[in-house]
């Protein structure tokens, strides 16, 4: 058995490397092993995307008018499906890659993971790679996009007029050649991609639970609250560009909706937060996972230092109150006061650790990043010029 100095630990740890697309990708060129090669990829599927759509929908006249109520050109969906969601989902792969591997090995620096536990802390990382590697995943998740997927769209998310890729109600949609692409093409790939990264959310909760299930080494008195995992916060910000992207989308679907099916802003509501509900658990639900833990070493540090402070304050009374100390001890410049100061300091870090190894600030900085593309569609119910005034208002 090898010893814990001998395993690969967080360094070869890695949510996106790995898996069938990302060993074709590798082998066709069109990433590194270390994820590089980012412009090119993105490059490759604007190609086999949206530039298609382009042409076959110019060749058939309905690129700009051809008497449909929404020609290509006018897609504000697909524009912002392929052009702006897609290629942010590619970019999260990147900046995952980056910035999950450090946070991974604050475990082992800041001692949370002890020498005793590293073999079975690398297990969880092998297990992890392993399930990320699965050639079964993925092909599960491809007979989904060309089923599934596939009618969810035509079916229920499409909107509800003459459009440059189909014309007719669903389920008897009559397909121009543009939209034969879209359908069995460039849909799909968006929503494997997609769907690609929601299996990946699935093995870093996955991961997070079998970690929070070893003897992890809390200190209830650490400063940052969260007994030491405070560094898990960070992790969010890796998820960002994905977060970018669900906003892109769902910001241009709803255009598409108040542009040509009459719809108001406040009709999608709703939707609006059930969406943002989503995305903040796909981020920081994975980090909930230390919740009943972090709640445990809250419980025992209160009882621990409350103890601790029962027999100081008991020592301190005997000592300067009840005479106990010597008669030439001077009580002016003891460190007595000092260490009764620092050990109730101590006491109120404990009384206000988290339970969740992430702040309010998180949540919210998660959220605005979410609704941030929603913010131009306040536009279609307030002038330019009345939402400059109402923010500097808030601002000032």
């Amino acid at each position: 058995m090898n010893s814990p100095s001998d395993l690969k630990l967080p360094d070869d740890f890695s949510l996106v490397q790995g898996g069938p697309l990302f060993q074709f990708f590798v082998r066709s060129r069109l990433s590194t092993g270390a994820l590089g090669l980012l412009k090119r990829r993105i490059i490759f599927f604007v190609l086999l995307t949206w530039l298609p759509l382009l042409l076959l929908s110019a060749l058939s006249g309905h690129a700009w008018g051809g008497g449909v109520q929404v020609p290509f050109l006018q897609d504000l969906e697909t524009h912002a499906r392929f052009l702006v969601a897609l290629p942010l989902l590619l970019v999260t792969e990147w900046v995952v890659h980056q910035r999950l591997k450090p946070v991974v090995l604050q475990f082992i620096e800041r001692g949370i993971i002890t020498a005793e536990m590293r073999p079975l802390f690398g297990a969880c990382i092998t297990s992890a790679q392993c399930l990320r590697n699965s050639m079964f995943v993925e092909i599960v998740l491809l007979v989904l996009v060309l089923t599934l997927g596939h009618s969810f769209f035509f079916e229920v998310t499409t909107i509800k007029v003459t459009t440059w890729y189909a014309t007719g109600a669903a389920p008897n949609l009559t397909y121009s050649p543009a939209g034969y692409w879209l359908a069995y093409v460039g849909l799909p790939m968006y929503q494997f991609i997609y769907l690609r990264w929601l299996f990946r959310f699935v093995v870093w909760s996955r991961f997070l639970w079998q970690v929070s299930r070893l003897n992890l080494y809390l200190l209830p008195t650490h400063p940052d609250r969260a007994g030491g995992l405070g560094f898990l916060a960070g992790s969010a910000a890796a998820f960002m560009p994905f977060l970018l992207s669900q906003g892109v989308l769902v910001s241009a679907m709803i255009a598409e909706r108040i542009l040509y099916e009459g719809a108001i802003l406040m009709d999608f509501k709703p939707e609006i937060a059930v969406i943002v509900v989503f995305l903040l658990l796909l981020v920081l639900g994975p980090l909930c996972v230390f919740a009943p833990l972090l709640a445990k070493t809250k419980r025992q540090g209160l009882l621990t230092y409350g103890a601790l402070a029962s027999r100081y304050v008991s020592e301190f009374d005997k000592k300067w109150l009840q005479g106990g100390a010597a008669q030439d001890e001077a009580f002016i410049g003891s460190g007595d006061i000092q260490s009764l100061a620092d050990l109730n300091n101590s006491i109120e870090v404990v009384r206000s650790m988290q339970v969740f190894p992430f702040s309010r600030q998180t949540v919210l900085q998660t959220a605005v990043v979410a609704l941030l593309p929603l913010l131009p569609l306040l536009l279609t119910m307030i002038s330019l010029e009345d939402l400059v005034k109402r923010l500097i208002g808030i601002l000032l």
